[in-house]
């Protein structure tokens, strides 16, 4: 057997990717060594509760709650606790004692990313990140090094696998959202609170860091757009299926081109339910897989896709980072920072422009859809395509009504906005159903 030098390396958190991580670091230390070129000594593992429940049975004394001893003197320091504190302070520690931090905490790095960075320049550290944005899928180092030669123009990702499981069975079985939910959460994709889930947090996160990496510029989590999927219903499902979409919780990170007046490029960065042509390679990733589609002005489209969470599968991620960390201390010098000189400012939401599809309940009687044609196009929202059906009347009903379904050519999401706020108060709309964009096209 080779004789390696040895790493020590600390884990922090034992749950469900930590426990992998310590298993596979125990199981394939010989491999591993043979890879990193340097022997992975697990020197223990912080932990809040040493009798708390673990997924993977592990030697006791590796545990300890003193998370600070432990930090000091190790070589690399893998962060998968997550949440913001201790989280935060941990790092810090890490890398001020010289340490190398491997992290999948995207809610540390889209809040804390910027002090991060910057204390491991300082020192020379470096800090890795891949489990951070799509679990398992390598997507850190493909837009941070393979394509740092590249302009990338844009990035849709789904990036939150709870919210395409529940969407996906939505339209694939004609599910209830609360049903799918609860079985999401029984099956462990969701957690007992899904609110970071359903309500885009997660996945605003991790667009916040694609962005950052894409774009060579610092984007503050809350430069995000965030809009959530708990308002998509069976009918929105139904009319995205007739019309030949399927809707998505999308993470779009976008250059966009300078807007009259104005100079030079800046970004969009936006989370939301949106219409995807089912001929687009998104459109076929379902269950609680991940996927991101780059588009690139040179290298074109490319697509990752896989598993974007799970214990076993981040853990993958996690121990590539911890061999390339073990290969940079073999090789010595300090780490490569972040490349975020671009400095493109990240605009708001209303300045996109995007397609979409208007569902509106509207009274039934002459003049009603020349009325809002004549709102759309005051509004400089152009139609596309219209499809009207008849509501049937309920018992209690005043008068005879029908769902309009608008399709749009490409508008202004500032324009849009204002003009769906005139339809809803123009009389002859009962009600704005949704406003969906649609994407991908």
């Amino acid at each position: 057997m080779t004789d390696y030098r040895t790493l020590r390396v600390a884990l922090l958190g034992a749950g469900a990717v930590g426990s992998q991580v310590a298993d596979l670091l125990l199981k394939h230390g010989d491999e591993l060594a043979d890879r990193a070129g340097a022997t992975l000594e697990l020197s223990g593992i912080a932990v809040r509760n040493l009798d708390g429940k673990r997924d993977v049975d592990l030697p006791r004394e590796l545990f300890t709650t003193d998370a600070e001893t432990l930090i000091v003197g190790s070589d690399i320091v893998i962060e998968l606790m997550g949440g913001i504190e201790p989280a935060r302070t941990q790092v810090l520690q890490a890398i001020n004692s010289g340490a190398d931090v491997v992290t999948a905490n995207k809610a540390l790095l889209a809040t804390h990313g910027t002090e991060i960075f910057d204390a491991a320049d300082q020192v020379g550290a470096q800090v890795y990140y891949e489990a951070a944005a799509a679990g398992a899928i390598p997507i850190i180092r493909p837009l941070r090094d393979s394509l740092a030669g590249d302009r990338v123009v844009r990035i849709m990702g789904i990036v939150n696998g709870t919210t395409n499981y529940i969407l996906d069975r939505m339209d694939t079985e004609g599910a209830d959202f609360a049903d799918v939910l609860a079985q999401a959460q029984h099956l462990g994709y969701a957690e007992a609170d899904p609110t970071a889930d359903v309500e885009g947090y997660d996945a605003a996160q991790k667009a916040a860091i694609l962005a950052s990496l894409a774009f060579h510029t610092t984007v503050p989590l809350e430069a995000v757009h965030r809009e959530g999927i708990i308002s998509v219903d069976a009918a929105m499902i139904e009319s995205a299926r007739h019309a030949g979409y399927v809707i998505k919780l999308l993470a779009v990170c976008e250059r966009l081109s300078a807007a009259d007046g104005e100079e030079g490029e800046s970004i969009s960065v936006r989370v939301y339910p949106a219409l995807v042509d089912r001929a687009h390679p998104l459109a076929s990733v379902h269950g609680a897989n991940n996927a991101v589609f780059v588009q690139a002005e040179a290298a074109g489209d490319l697509m990752f896709y896989g598993a974007g969470a799970g214990g076993v599968q981040t853990a993958s991620a996690v121990l590539g980072d911890v061999v390339s960390a073990a290969r940079r201390h073999i090789a010595g010098g300090v780490g490569v920072g972040e490349s975020t000189r671009a400095n493109l400012p990240t605009v708001p939401i209303g300045r996109v422009i995007t397609r979409y599809q208007i569902t509106l309940e509207v009274d039934d009687k002459p003049g009603v859809l020349a009325t809002v044609a004549g709102i759309l196009s005051d509004g400089r929202v152009s139609i596309a395509t219209v499809e009207q059906t008849v509501i049937e009347p309920t018992a209690d009903a005043t008068g005879a009504s029908a769902r309009l379904v608008i399709g749009t050519h490409t508008a202004r999401e500032q324009d849009l906005s204002e003009t769906v706020e005139r339809l809803a108060a123009s009389g002859v709309v009962e009600r704005v159903v949704s406003v969906l964009r649609v994407e991908g096209n």
